[in-house]
Protein backbone atom coordinates (compact mmCIF):
# COMPACT_ATOMS: atom_id res chain seq x y z
CA UNK A 1 0.00 0.00 0.00
CA UNK A 2 1.20 3.42 -0.45
CA UNK A 3 3.27 4.88 2.14
CA UNK A 4 0.69 7.71 3.09
CA UNK A 5 -2.04 5.76 5.08
CA UNK A 6 0.08 6.16 8.02
CA UNK A 7 -0.30 9.21 8.27
CA UNK A 8 -1.52 12.10 11.67
CA UNK A 9 -3.12 10.50 14.54
CA UNK A 10 -3.87 7.05 13.59
CA UNK A 11 0.02 6.24 13.11
CA UNK A 12 0.29 7.65 16.77
CA UNK A 13 -1.20 4.36 18.95
CA UNK A 14 0.77 2.31 16.93
CA UNK A 15 3.96 3.60 17.72
CA UNK A 16 3.43 2.01 21.10
CA UNK A 17 1.64 -1.27 20.50
CA UNK A 18 2.90 -3.85 18.73
CA UNK A 19 1.10 -4.99 15.86
CA UNK A 20 -0.20 -8.66 16.93
CA UNK A 21 0.68 -10.09 13.99
CA UNK A 22 4.08 -8.98 12.80
CA UNK A 23 4.84 -9.08 16.73
CA UNK A 24 3.88 -12.64 17.35
CA UNK A 25 6.76 -14.88 18.37
CA UNK A 26 8.53 -15.25 15.17
CA UNK A 27 6.40 -13.11 13.41
CA UNK A 28 4.48 -13.87 10.02
CA UNK A 29 6.88 -15.19 7.99
CA UNK A 30 4.81 -15.57 4.87
CA UNK A 31 3.72 -11.99 5.29
CA UNK A 32 3.04 -10.69 2.25
CA UNK A 33 5.16 -7.71 0.38
CA UNK A 34 2.86 -5.14 1.22
CA UNK A 35 2.31 -5.85 5.03
CA UNK A 36 6.35 -6.53 5.31
CA UNK A 37 6.56 -2.37 3.74
CA UNK A 38 3.60 -1.20 5.83
CA UNK A 39 5.75 -2.47 9.31
CA UNK A 40 9.20 -1.17 7.69
CA UNK A 41 7.20 2.26 7.30
CA UNK A 42 5.62 2.38 10.45
CA UNK A 43 8.94 1.46 12.34
CA UNK A 44 10.77 4.45 10.69
CA UNK A 45 7.80 6.96 11.55
CA UNK A 46 8.46 5.78 15.54
CA UNK A 47 12.08 5.72 15.07
CA UNK A 48 12.08 9.25 13.76
CA UNK A 49 9.52 10.89 15.16
CA UNK A 50 9.04 9.13 18.56
CA UNK A 51 8.14 12.26 20.37
CA UNK A 52 4.67 12.69 17.89
CA UNK A 53 2.15 13.58 20.53
CA UNK A 54 -1.22 11.77 20.88
CA UNK A 55 -3.36 14.85 21.54
CA UNK A 56 -2.70 17.13 18.84
CA UNK A 57 -4.10 20.23 19.13
CA UNK A 58 -5.44 22.70 16.72
CA UNK A 59 -5.70 19.89 13.71
CA UNK A 60 -8.44 19.89 11.68
CA UNK A 61 -10.33 18.04 9.78
CA UNK A 62 -10.56 20.29 6.94
CA UNK A 63 -9.46 23.94 6.56
CA UNK A 64 -12.81 24.96 8.38
CA UNK A 65 -13.06 23.02 11.39
CA UNK A 66 -11.29 23.56 14.78
CA UNK A 67 -10.24 20.84 16.92
CA UNK A 68 -8.77 22.88 19.64
CA UNK A 69 -11.43 21.75 22.19
CA UNK A 70 -12.37 18.19 21.01
CA UNK A 71 -15.51 15.72 22.14
CA UNK A 72 -13.33 14.11 24.35
CA UNK A 73 -12.49 17.29 26.44
CA UNK A 74 -16.01 18.19 26.84
CA UNK A 75 -16.35 15.34 28.06
CA UNK A 76 -13.66 15.34 30.31
CA UNK A 77 -14.83 18.98 31.37
CA UNK A 78 -17.91 18.20 32.33
CA UNK A 79 -17.54 14.82 34.25
CA UNK A 80 -14.56 17.04 36.08
CA UNK A 81 -17.31 19.85 36.98
CA UNK A 82 -19.52 16.74 37.59
CA UNK A 83 -17.38 15.76 41.09
CA UNK A 84 -16.97 18.67 41.83
CA UNK A 85 -20.16 19.46 42.70
CA UNK A 86 -21.09 16.33 43.95
CA UNK A 87 -18.12 16.50 46.67
CA UNK A 88 -19.31 20.07 47.19
CA UNK A 89 -22.51 18.50 48.30
CA UNK A 90 -20.90 15.42 50.32
CA UNK A 91 -18.35 17.52 52.57
CA UNK A 92 -20.47 20.43 53.24
CA UNK A 93 -22.06 18.76 56.35
CA UNK A 94 -18.47 18.14 57.66
CA UNK A 95 -18.12 22.04 58.07
CA UNK A 96 -21.65 22.82 58.78
CA UNK A 97 -22.15 20.25 61.63
CA UNK A 98 -19.22 22.43 63.21
CA UNK A 99 -22.16 25.08 63.37
CA UNK A 100 -24.89 22.99 63.68
CA UNK A 101 -24.07 21.23 67.15
CA UNK A 102 -24.36 23.13 70.35
CA UNK A 103 -20.67 21.94 71.95
CA UNK A 104 -21.07 23.41 75.15
CA UNK A 105 -24.34 21.19 75.99
CA UNK A 106 -22.08 18.36 75.42
CA UNK A 107 -21.34 16.43 78.21
CA UNK A 108 -17.52 15.69 78.73
CA UNK A 109 -15.89 13.24 81.15
CA UNK A 110 -12.57 13.67 82.71
CA UNK A 111 -12.01 17.71 82.67
CA UNK A 112 -9.54 17.53 84.29
CA UNK A 113 -7.56 15.00 81.63
CA UNK A 114 -9.05 17.20 79.47
CA UNK A 115 -7.48 20.31 80.56
CA UNK A 116 -4.00 18.52 80.66
CA UNK A 117 -4.28 16.62 77.13
CA UNK A 118 -5.63 19.50 74.97
CA UNK A 119 -3.83 22.47 73.01
CA UNK A 120 -3.75 25.26 74.98
CA UNK A 121 -6.11 28.51 73.70
CA UNK A 122 -4.34 30.68 71.14
CA UNK A 123 -3.97 34.59 72.42
CA UNK A 124 -7.21 36.66 71.72
CA UNK A 125 -6.64 38.53 69.02
CA UNK A 126 -5.22 41.87 68.53
CA UNK A 127 -6.83 44.89 66.64
CA UNK A 128 -5.12 43.95 62.91
CA UNK A 129 -4.28 40.54 63.95
CA UNK A 130 -3.35 37.69 61.87
CA UNK A 131 -6.46 35.79 60.58
CA UNK A 132 -5.10 32.86 62.14
CA UNK A 133 -4.99 34.06 65.42
CA UNK A 134 -8.73 34.43 66.21
CA UNK A 135 -10.10 31.89 68.83
CA UNK A 136 -13.30 29.95 68.46
CA UNK A 137 -15.95 31.71 69.47
CA UNK A 138 -18.85 31.04 66.84
CA UNK A 139 -22.06 30.95 67.92
CA UNK A 140 -23.41 27.91 69.48
CA UNK A 141 -25.39 26.28 67.28
CA UNK A 142 -29.33 24.77 67.83
CA UNK A 143 -28.40 20.52 67.57
CA UNK A 144 -27.35 18.96 70.74
CA UNK A 145 -25.26 15.93 69.19
CA UNK A 146 -22.61 14.04 71.15
CA UNK A 147 -19.83 12.38 69.40
CA UNK A 148 -21.58 8.85 68.28
CA UNK A 149 -24.76 10.56 66.71
CA UNK A 150 -22.06 13.41 65.10
CA UNK A 151 -20.60 10.25 63.64
CA UNK A 152 -23.84 8.68 62.53
CA UNK A 153 -24.94 11.86 60.92
CA UNK A 154 -21.79 12.30 59.15
CA UNK A 155 -21.57 8.50 58.20
CA UNK A 156 -25.27 8.09 57.05
CA UNK A 157 -24.40 9.29 53.93
CA UNK A 158 -22.25 6.45 52.81
CA UNK A 159 -24.91 3.75 54.11
CA UNK A 160 -26.61 4.64 50.45
CA UNK A 161 -23.39 5.25 48.80
CA UNK A 162 -22.63 2.00 49.29
CA UNK A 163 -25.19 0.48 48.02
CA UNK A 164 -25.66 1.76 44.68
CA UNK A 165 -21.60 1.43 43.52
CA UNK A 166 -21.89 -1.98 42.01
CA UNK A 167 -25.88 -1.68 40.41
CA UNK A 168 -24.24 1.80 38.95
CA UNK A 169 -21.19 0.33 37.04
CA UNK A 170 -23.48 -2.34 35.53
CA UNK A 171 -26.42 -0.23 34.63
CA UNK A 172 -23.80 2.11 33.13
CA UNK A 173 -22.29 -1.05 31.22
CA UNK A 174 -25.41 -1.90 29.55
CA UNK A 175 -27.47 1.29 29.59
CA UNK A 176 -24.34 4.01 28.52
CA UNK A 177 -22.70 5.99 31.49
CA UNK A 178 -24.35 9.48 30.42
CA UNK A 179 -27.59 9.20 31.98
CA UNK A 180 -26.34 7.24 34.95
CA UNK A 181 -23.90 9.81 36.14
CA UNK A 182 -26.24 12.52 35.30
CA UNK A 183 -29.17 11.05 37.14
CA UNK A 184 -26.55 10.36 40.41
CA UNK A 185 -25.96 13.80 40.37
CA UNK A 186 -29.60 14.71 39.87
CA UNK A 187 -30.96 12.65 42.84
CA UNK A 188 -27.79 14.51 44.83
CA UNK A 189 -28.78 17.54 44.43
CA UNK A 190 -32.44 17.42 45.42
CA UNK A 191 -31.68 15.68 48.95
CA UNK A 192 -28.88 17.84 49.52
CA UNK A 193 -31.68 21.00 48.60
CA UNK A 194 -33.72 18.80 51.58
CA UNK A 195 -31.46 18.48 53.80
CA UNK A 196 -32.04 21.46 55.96
CA UNK A 197 -35.90 20.75 56.56
CA UNK A 198 -34.70 17.70 57.28
CA UNK A 199 -32.44 18.68 60.42
CA UNK A 200 -34.85 20.72 61.30
CA UNK A 201 -37.60 18.14 60.93
CA UNK A 202 -36.45 15.19 62.73
CA UNK A 203 -32.66 13.34 63.15
CA UNK A 204 -34.15 9.66 61.60
CA UNK A 205 -35.08 11.90 58.80
CA UNK A 206 -32.22 13.86 58.61
CA UNK A 207 -30.47 10.22 58.47
CA UNK A 208 -32.81 9.35 55.84
CA UNK A 209 -32.48 12.18 53.71
CA UNK A 210 -28.19 11.52 53.38
CA UNK A 211 -28.52 8.34 52.60
CA UNK A 212 -30.46 8.66 49.82
CA UNK A 213 -28.30 11.35 48.64
CA UNK A 214 -25.38 8.82 48.89
CA UNK A 215 -27.54 6.70 46.85
CA UNK A 216 -27.50 8.85 44.29
CA UNK A 217 -24.10 9.72 44.48
CA UNK A 218 -22.69 6.35 44.55
CA UNK A 219 -23.34 5.17 40.51
CA UNK A 220 -21.18 8.09 39.79
CA UNK A 221 -17.39 6.89 40.17
CA UNK A 222 -18.30 3.18 38.36
CA UNK A 223 -20.52 5.15 35.48
CA UNK A 224 -17.53 7.25 35.14
CA UNK A 225 -14.87 4.48 34.86
CA UNK A 226 -17.01 2.68 32.15
CA UNK A 227 -17.27 5.97 29.97
CA UNK A 228 -13.33 6.47 30.44
CA UNK A 229 -13.33 2.88 28.85
CA UNK A 230 -15.11 3.82 25.59
CA UNK A 231 -13.65 7.37 25.29
CA UNK A 232 -10.33 7.85 26.02
CA UNK A 233 -7.21 6.43 24.47
CA UNK A 234 -5.04 4.38 26.32
CA UNK A 235 -1.83 6.63 26.27
CA UNK A 236 -4.44 9.54 27.64
CA UNK A 237 -6.09 7.51 30.21
CA UNK A 238 -3.99 8.09 33.49
CA UNK A 239 -3.84 12.23 32.82
CA UNK A 240 -6.90 12.18 31.94
CA UNK A 241 -8.35 9.97 35.08
CA UNK A 242 -6.51 12.55 37.04
CA UNK A 243 -8.38 15.68 35.60
CA UNK A 244 -11.70 14.22 35.89
CA UNK A 245 -11.15 12.81 38.94
CA UNK A 246 -9.74 15.35 40.64
CA UNK A 247 -12.72 17.48 40.28
CA UNK A 248 -13.23 15.96 43.65
CA UNK A 249 -10.25 17.93 44.93
CA UNK A 250 -11.79 20.96 43.73
CA UNK A 251 -14.88 20.42 44.82
CA UNK A 252 -13.78 19.85 48.37
CA UNK A 253 -11.50 23.01 48.25
CA UNK A 254 -14.51 25.14 47.20
CA UNK A 255 -16.82 23.64 49.20
CA UNK A 256 -14.99 23.78 52.30
CA UNK A 257 -13.80 27.49 53.00
CA UNK A 258 -17.14 28.63 51.39
CA UNK A 259 -19.40 26.39 54.09
CA UNK A 260 -17.84 28.05 56.68
CA UNK A 261 -17.53 31.49 55.24
CA UNK A 262 -21.73 31.11 54.92
CA UNK A 263 -22.27 29.38 58.24
CA UNK A 264 -20.64 32.24 59.64
CA UNK A 265 -23.43 34.52 58.18
CA UNK A 266 -26.85 35.38 58.20
CA UNK A 267 -27.89 35.01 54.20
CA UNK A 268 -30.54 31.98 54.10
CA UNK A 269 -30.07 31.26 58.22
CA UNK A 270 -26.04 30.51 58.10
CA UNK A 271 -25.33 27.19 57.42
CA UNK A 272 -28.61 26.29 55.58
CA UNK A 273 -27.49 28.28 52.74
CA UNK A 274 -24.43 26.46 51.79
CA UNK A 275 -26.78 23.29 51.07
CA UNK A 276 -29.58 25.43 49.03
CA UNK A 277 -26.75 27.38 46.63
CA UNK A 278 -24.96 23.63 46.19
CA UNK A 279 -27.72 21.79 45.44
CA UNK A 280 -28.55 24.74 42.83
CA UNK A 281 -25.45 24.54 41.20
CA UNK A 282 -26.14 20.32 40.88
CA UNK A 283 -29.53 21.07 39.27
CA UNK A 284 -27.93 23.48 36.73
CA UNK A 285 -24.63 21.29 35.80
CA UNK A 286 -27.16 18.21 35.30
CA UNK A 287 -29.10 20.26 32.14
CA UNK A 288 -25.84 20.98 30.71
CA UNK A 289 -24.42 17.55 31.10
CA UNK A 290 -27.63 15.87 29.16
CA UNK A 291 -26.95 18.60 26.35
CA UNK A 292 -23.19 17.93 26.27
CA UNK A 293 -22.30 14.45 26.80
CA UNK A 294 -22.97 11.09 25.38
CA UNK A 295 -22.42 7.29 25.70
CA UNK A 296 -19.47 6.65 22.94
CA UNK A 297 -18.29 8.48 20.15
CA UNK A 298 -20.41 6.65 17.27
CA UNK A 299 -22.97 8.13 19.27
CA UNK A 300 -22.02 11.61 19.47
CA UNK A 301 -23.78 13.89 16.58
CA UNK A 302 -20.93 16.52 16.85
CA UNK A 303 -17.69 14.72 17.21
CA UNK A 304 -15.07 15.04 13.78
CA UNK A 305 -14.50 12.27 11.75
CA UNK A 306 -10.94 12.71 12.95
CA UNK A 307 -11.50 12.35 16.36
CA UNK A 308 -13.76 9.20 16.11
CA UNK A 309 -10.86 7.30 14.17
CA UNK A 310 -8.54 8.02 16.54
CA UNK A 311 -9.99 7.29 19.49
CA UNK A 312 -11.39 3.84 18.15
CA UNK A 313 -8.28 2.75 16.46
CA UNK A 314 -6.56 3.62 19.83
CA UNK A 315 -8.60 1.16 21.93
CA UNK A 316 -8.36 -1.40 19.15
CA UNK A 317 -4.29 -1.40 19.51
CA UNK A 318 -4.82 -1.57 22.98
CA UNK A 319 -6.99 -5.09 22.63
CA UNK A 320 -4.69 -6.08 19.62
CA UNK A 321 -1.73 -5.90 22.47
CA UNK A 322 -3.64 -7.84 24.76
CA UNK A 323 -5.09 -10.38 22.52
CA UNK A 324 -0.97 -10.58 21.41
CA UNK A 325 -0.25 -11.57 24.81
CA UNK A 326 -2.46 -14.35 25.09
CA UNK A 327 -1.18 -15.69 22.31
CA UNK A 328 2.18 -15.57 23.72
CA UNK A 329 1.17 -17.34 26.90
CA UNK A 330 -0.97 -19.76 24.87
CA UNK A 331 2.23 -20.63 22.86
CA UNK A 332 4.56 -21.31 26.17
CA UNK A 333 0.96 -23.36 27.90
CA UNK A 334 1.40 -25.26 24.57
CA UNK A 335 5.27 -26.14 24.14
CA UNK A 336 5.90 -23.12 21.60
CA UNK A 337 3.50 -24.82 19.02
CA UNK A 338 3.05 -22.86 15.65
CA UNK A 339 0.72 -20.08 15.96
CA UNK A 340 -2.54 -19.87 13.84
CA UNK A 341 -2.55 -19.15 10.51
CA UNK A 342 -3.31 -15.23 9.53
CA UNK A 343 -6.55 -16.20 8.66
CA UNK A 344 -7.46 -17.70 11.54
CA UNK A 345 -6.01 -14.53 13.07
CA UNK A 346 -8.18 -12.60 11.44
CA UNK A 347 -11.09 -14.57 12.13
CA UNK A 348 -10.29 -14.44 15.91
CA UNK A 349 -9.84 -10.56 15.49
CA UNK A 350 -13.61 -10.62 14.46
CA UNK A 351 -15.19 -12.80 16.54
CA UNK A 352 -13.07 -10.45 19.71
CA UNK A 353 -14.97 -8.10 18.25
CA UNK A 354 -18.39 -8.99 17.86
CA UNK A 355 -17.99 -10.59 21.42
CA UNK A 356 -17.09 -7.37 22.75
CA UNK A 357 -20.27 -5.87 21.46
CA UNK A 358 -22.55 -8.19 23.09
CA UNK A 359 -24.41 -7.75 26.12
CA UNK A 360 -23.31 -11.04 28.24
CA UNK A 361 -23.80 -12.22 31.73
CA UNK A 362 -21.09 -11.19 34.38
CA UNK A 363 -18.53 -14.15 35.10
CA UNK A 364 -19.55 -13.45 39.05
CA UNK A 365 -17.78 -16.23 40.20
CA UNK A 366 -14.43 -15.80 38.42
CA UNK A 367 -14.95 -12.28 39.02
CA UNK A 368 -15.36 -12.18 42.60
CA UNK A 369 -12.56 -14.98 43.18
CA UNK A 370 -9.78 -12.86 41.25
CA UNK A 371 -6.88 -12.02 43.62
CA UNK A 372 -5.61 -8.97 41.40
CA UNK A 373 -9.04 -7.39 42.28
CA UNK A 374 -9.55 -8.62 46.02
CA UNK A 375 -5.56 -7.07 46.26
CA UNK A 376 -7.30 -3.35 44.31
CA UNK A 377 -9.81 -3.55 47.02
CA UNK A 378 -7.71 -3.94 49.92
CA UNK A 379 -6.01 -1.03 49.15
CA UNK A 380 -8.51 1.49 48.80
CA UNK A 381 -10.17 0.06 51.99
CA UNK A 382 -6.83 1.50 53.73
CA UNK A 383 -6.60 4.86 50.96
CA UNK A 384 -10.47 5.15 51.91
CA UNK A 385 -10.11 4.77 55.70
CA UNK A 386 -7.75 7.37 56.07
CA UNK A 387 -8.79 9.47 53.33
CA UNK A 388 -12.41 9.64 55.26
CA UNK A 389 -10.71 10.09 58.38
CA UNK A 390 -9.52 13.79 57.20
CA UNK A 391 -12.56 14.40 55.48
CA UNK A 392 -15.14 13.65 58.23
CA UNK A 393 -13.49 14.62 61.09
CA UNK A 394 -10.62 16.79 60.83
CA UNK A 395 -12.71 19.64 61.31
CA UNK A 396 -14.27 18.57 64.16
CA UNK A 397 -10.02 18.20 65.52
CA UNK A 398 -9.25 21.58 63.82
CA UNK A 399 -12.14 22.89 66.21
CA UNK A 400 -12.10 20.71 69.35
CA UNK A 401 -8.49 20.20 69.71
CA UNK A 402 -6.41 23.28 67.89
CA UNK A 403 -9.35 25.81 68.66
CA UNK A 404 -10.02 27.09 65.33
CA UNK A 405 -12.66 29.28 64.30
CA UNK A 406 -15.09 28.26 61.60
CA UNK A 407 -13.86 30.20 58.68
CA UNK A 408 -10.10 29.25 59.45
CA UNK A 409 -10.92 25.29 60.05
CA UNK A 410 -12.75 24.87 56.62
CA UNK A 411 -9.93 26.91 54.75
CA UNK A 412 -7.25 25.12 56.37
CA UNK A 413 -8.96 21.68 55.82
CA UNK A 414 -9.37 22.36 52.00
CA UNK A 415 -5.41 23.34 51.35
CA UNK A 416 -4.83 19.56 51.61
CA UNK A 417 -7.03 18.55 48.77
CA UNK A 418 -5.88 21.82 46.64
CA UNK A 419 -2.69 20.22 46.73
CA UNK A 420 -3.38 16.73 46.39
CA UNK A 421 -4.99 17.92 43.01
CA UNK A 422 -2.09 19.47 41.65
CA UNK A 423 -0.10 16.58 42.81
CA UNK A 424 -2.16 14.16 41.27
CA UNK A 425 -1.79 15.73 37.76
CA UNK A 426 1.45 15.83 37.44
CA UNK A 427 2.39 12.49 38.72
CA UNK A 428 -0.07 11.25 36.09
CA UNK A 429 1.26 13.07 33.72
CA UNK A 430 4.59 11.52 34.86
CA UNK A 431 3.62 8.03 34.99
CA UNK A 432 2.03 8.37 31.29
CA UNK A 433 5.22 9.76 29.81
CA UNK A 434 7.13 6.70 31.47
CA UNK A 435 5.13 4.49 30.13
CA UNK A 436 5.12 6.17 26.70
CA UNK A 437 9.25 5.88 26.72
CA UNK A 438 9.06 2.04 28.11
CA UNK A 439 10.65 3.02 31.50
CA UNK A 440 9.05 1.14 33.38
CA UNK A 441 6.37 -1.62 32.66
CA UNK A 442 2.10 -0.66 33.25
CA UNK A 443 2.10 -3.48 36.41
CA UNK A 444 5.15 -1.47 38.17
CA UNK A 445 3.74 1.79 37.39
CA UNK A 446 0.32 0.58 39.02
CA UNK A 447 2.84 -0.49 42.35
CA UNK A 448 5.20 2.43 42.51
CA UNK A 449 2.20 5.51 42.36
CA UNK A 450 0.20 3.28 44.15
CA UNK A 451 2.91 3.18 46.97
CA UNK A 452 3.37 6.57 47.11
CA UNK A 453 -0.30 7.45 47.21
CA UNK A 454 -0.34 5.19 50.73
CA UNK A 455 2.79 5.14 52.32
CA UNK A 456 3.26 9.34 52.30
CA UNK A 457 0.25 10.28 53.43
CA UNK A 458 -0.05 8.13 56.46
CA UNK A 459 3.37 9.53 57.28
CA UNK A 460 1.81 12.95 57.47
CA UNK A 461 -0.63 11.74 59.76
CA UNK A 462 2.15 9.93 61.74
CA UNK A 463 3.23 13.04 61.67
CA UNK A 464 0.39 15.03 63.26
CA UNK A 465 0.73 12.60 65.96
CA UNK A 466 4.79 14.36 66.71
CA UNK A 467 4.11 18.17 65.72
CA UNK A 468 1.37 18.20 68.77
CA UNK A 469 -0.05 21.64 68.76
CA UNK A 470 1.82 23.60 66.27
CA UNK A 471 -1.06 24.57 63.39
CA UNK A 472 1.73 25.40 61.11
CA UNK A 473 3.45 22.00 60.85
CA UNK A 474 -0.26 20.06 61.26
CA UNK A 475 -1.01 22.24 58.06
CA UNK A 476 2.55 20.94 56.24
CA UNK A 477 1.41 17.45 57.00
CA UNK A 478 -1.50 17.66 55.50
CA UNK A 479 -0.89 19.78 52.96
CA UNK A 480 2.35 19.33 51.92
CA UNK A 481 2.89 15.61 52.87
CA UNK A 482 -0.45 13.93 52.06
CA UNK A 483 -0.87 15.84 49.04
CA UNK A 484 0.82 12.54 47.48
CA UNK A 485 -2.50 10.75 48.10
CA UNK A 486 -3.20 12.38 44.69
CA UNK A 487 -0.87 9.88 42.68
CA UNK A 488 -3.75 7.21 43.43
CA UNK A 489 -5.03 8.09 40.06
CA UNK A 490 -2.13 6.65 38.41
CA UNK A 491 -1.74 3.74 40.67
CA UNK A 492 -5.31 1.43 41.22
CA UNK A 493 -7.76 3.52 39.98
CA UNK A 494 -7.03 2.92 36.21
CA UNK A 495 -6.23 -0.90 37.08
CA UNK A 496 -9.38 -2.06 36.64
CA UNK A 497 -9.48 -0.92 32.79
CA UNK A 498 -6.52 -2.91 32.46
CA UNK A 499 -7.72 -6.33 33.95
CA UNK A 500 -10.97 -6.12 32.25
CA UNK A 501 -12.19 -3.24 29.71
CA UNK A 502 -15.23 -5.16 29.04
CA UNK A 503 -16.24 -5.22 33.03
CA UNK A 504 -14.53 -2.07 34.56
CA UNK A 505 -17.65 -0.61 35.50
CA UNK A 506 -18.63 -3.34 37.60
CA UNK A 507 -15.63 -3.71 39.34
CA UNK A 508 -14.71 -0.28 40.33
CA UNK A 509 -18.32 -0.24 41.39
CA UNK A 510 -17.44 -3.57 43.70
CA UNK A 511 -14.19 -2.12 45.19
CA UNK A 512 -15.56 1.41 45.37
CA UNK A 513 -18.48 -0.35 47.24
CA UNK A 514 -15.99 -2.23 49.75
CA UNK A 515 -13.74 0.95 50.61
CA UNK A 516 -16.30 3.71 50.94
CA UNK A 517 -17.75 1.01 53.70
CA UNK A 518 -15.09 3.06 55.36
CA UNK A 519 -16.91 6.25 54.99
CA UNK A 520 -19.80 5.37 57.72
CA UNK A 521 -16.98 2.62 59.57
CA UNK A 522 -14.73 5.58 60.20
CA UNK A 523 -16.69 8.04 62.00
CA UNK A 524 -18.65 5.69 64.11
CA UNK A 525 -15.30 3.96 65.17
CA UNK A 526 -13.65 7.39 65.88
CA UNK A 527 -16.71 8.53 67.52
CA UNK A 528 -16.17 5.33 69.86
CA UNK A 529 -12.41 6.06 70.38
CA UNK A 530 -13.25 10.04 71.51
CA UNK A 531 -16.06 8.89 73.14
CA UNK A 532 -16.68 12.06 75.05
CA UNK A 533 -13.21 12.40 75.74
CA UNK A 534 -11.93 15.47 73.31
CA UNK A 535 -7.69 14.48 74.07
CA UNK A 536 -4.69 14.94 72.03
CA UNK A 537 -4.41 11.05 73.13
CA UNK A 538 -7.84 9.93 71.76
CA UNK A 539 -7.02 11.64 68.43
CA UNK A 540 -3.42 10.11 68.02
CA UNK A 541 -4.84 6.48 68.38
CA UNK A 542 -7.47 7.65 64.90
CA UNK A 543 -4.55 8.90 63.60
CA UNK A 544 -1.90 5.82 64.08
CA UNK A 545 -5.45 3.45 63.16
CA UNK A 546 -6.04 5.31 59.49
CA UNK A 547 -2.32 5.64 58.93
CA UNK A 548 -1.65 1.51 59.92
CA UNK A 549 -4.74 0.67 57.21
CA UNK A 550 -3.79 2.53 54.71
CA UNK A 551 -0.27 0.87 54.69
CA UNK A 552 -1.10 -2.54 55.09
CA UNK A 553 -3.36 -2.36 52.00
CA UNK A 554 -0.76 -1.32 49.53
CA UNK A 555 1.43 -3.60 51.16
CA UNK A 556 -1.40 -6.26 49.62
CA UNK A 557 -1.70 -5.16 46.47
CA UNK A 558 2.05 -4.82 45.73
CA UNK A 559 2.28 -8.66 46.44
CA UNK A 560 -0.98 -9.84 44.22
CA UNK A 561 -1.74 -7.00 41.59
CA UNK A 562 -1.82 -7.32 37.89
CA UNK A 563 -1.77 -5.23 34.83
CA UNK A 564 -2.81 -8.38 32.30
CA UNK A 565 -6.12 -8.30 30.97
CA UNK A 566 -7.94 -11.55 32.57
CA UNK A 567 -9.23 -14.88 31.20
CA UNK A 568 -12.81 -14.41 32.41
CA UNK A 569 -13.05 -11.14 30.70
CA UNK A 570 -12.83 -12.43 27.38
CA UNK A 571 -15.79 -14.07 27.54
CA UNK A 572 -17.11 -17.59 26.81
CA UNK A 573 -18.28 -17.24 23.71
CA UNK A 574 -15.14 -16.21 22.46
CA UNK A 575 -13.79 -19.39 23.95
CA UNK A 576 -16.16 -21.87 22.27
CA UNK A 577 -15.44 -20.41 18.68
CA UNK A 578 -11.96 -20.25 18.53
CA UNK A 579 -10.25 -22.91 16.57
CA UNK A 580 -7.16 -25.36 17.93
CA UNK A 581 -3.54 -24.16 17.49
CA UNK A 582 -2.17 -26.74 14.84
CA UNK A 583 0.18 -28.86 15.91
Amino acid sequence: MPPHRWTDETRDASCYYDNVVTAAAGGASDADDDDTEADDERQAFCDADGDRPLIRAGQTDNNNENNLLQSRHIFGLMGFLGFAVVYAMRVNLSVAIVAMVNQTAIPHSNSSVLDNDTCPLPPAPRPNGSFWQSVSTPAEGEFVWDEATQGLVLGSFFYGYVLTQVPGGRMAELVGGKRIYGYGVLITAIFTLLTPLAAHWDLPLLVLVRILEGMGEGVTYPAMHAMLAHWIPPLERNKFAAVVYAGSNIGTVISMPLTGWLCSQQFLGGWPSAFYIFGLLGLVWFVCWMYLVYDKPSEHPRISRKERAYIERSLQHEQQQQQQQQLQQQQLHHHHQQLLDEDVLDDEHEETAAVASEVDAIPWRSLLGSVPLWAILLTQCGQSWAFYTQLTELPTYMSNILHFDIQSNALLNAVPYLTSWFVGIACSALADWMLARRYISLLNSYKLWNSIASVVPSLGLIGIIYVGCDWVWVTFMLAGVGSFGGAVYAGNQMNHIALSPRYAGTMYGITNSAANICGFLAPYVIGLIINHRETLTQWHIVFWLAAGLNIAGNFIYLIFASADEQAWSQGQARTARSRPLRI
